[in-house]
């Protein structure tokens, strides 16, 4: 029955997914709230480029579903908090999950559930932290057929880095990929390798499990779209992407854009002009 709730989730005719993250809120970092100061205007921007699916949190999912009209998109839901984002980090590191996750999800409609499974240099406690979320979500996703999406994030060592940064070696996400599989997963958000030619095998150590790939960072218009249309070549079941959309100056024109990618096979030239437009005579992911 989880099906149900899935036919809502990826569309029809591409049988792919568009979700765009507007749950940054809940991480607390100032840097994270570019673009969505103003959440109800977000959320409203982001539903006229009609995507498959808002991503949002317990506490602001009413912006998305007290809208009228049967088209909106459909409900991810955001079950848990952390705070390892930042670049001067706490001295304790968490990751908690709301009560009742999945009663608060079917209470507001959502299609699913997403939750983290960190792998943090030198913060093995936060790995079981997400493990142990992940295993008390996981039966009651399947009492109440809700689909969870798993989202394995590999980090790369804060000193490095300075918050936020992934790391992209092959060799660190596969495991996790597979580690998420094996804890229950009906969808992988996982992120692009570093070279992204070898996505495909991220895809296959998920078996049948659709994998979404997660934006990550803010990159350039030209290296966002090229980049997505290589992954939906490697077999990606869709894309995850958040402050690509929301912190650019046009992101209804690149919501779009990357419709076209994931659901009408454009390249990244041609996705492109929706992004000079902001508009097209056609929606895209609507063939008939």
């Amino acid at each position: 029955m989880k099906s149900y709730r899935l036919n809502r989730l990826f569309h029809p005719v591409s049988g792919r997914c568009f979700d765009v993250a507007i749950d940054h809120g809940f991480f607390n970092e100032r840097g994270f709230l570019l673009g969505i100061e103003n959440l109800e205007a977000a959320v409203g921007t982001v539903v006229a480029a009609a995507p498959d699916a808002v991503q949002l949190t317990v506490g602001q999912a009413h912006y998305l579903q007290s809208l009228p009209g049967r088209a909106k998109p459909s409900l991810v839901l955001r079950t848990d908090v952390a705070n390892v984002y930042g670049s001067d980090l706490p001295r304790t590191l968490f990751s908690r999950m709301i009560d009742a996750p999945v009663e608060q999800a079917i209470r507001l409609d959502a299609v699913c559930v997403v939750v983290n499974l960190f792998r943090i240099p030198g913060e093995p406690e936060v790995t079981d932290q997400c493990i142990r979320n992940i295993l008390r979500i996981k039966p009651e996703c399947d009492r109440y057929s809700m689909p969870l999406m798993v989202e394995p994030l590999v980090f790369q060592p804060n000193a490095k880095a300075g918050g936020y940064m992934v790391d992209g070696d092959l060799d660190k996400i596969l495991p996790l990929v597979r580690q998420a599989c094996e804890l229950g997963a009906d969808i992988i958000k996982a992120d692009p390798t570093d070279d992204v030619s070898l996505y495909h095998r991220v895809v296959e150590v998920a078996g049948r499990i659709p994998v979404l790939v997660r934006g990550g960072g803010r990159a350039s218009d030209s290296e966002i779209l090229a980049r997505t249309e290589a992954l939906m070549k490697q077999g990606a079941a869709g894309i995850v992407y958040g402050r690509n959309i929301i912190q650019h100056p046009n992101p209804a024109g690149m919501t779009r854009a990357l419709m076209a990618l994931v659901h009408d096979g454009a390249t990244a030239t041609a996705a492109s002009a929706f992004l000079k437009s902001g508009r097209s005579a056609k929606k895209p992911g609507r063939k008939v």
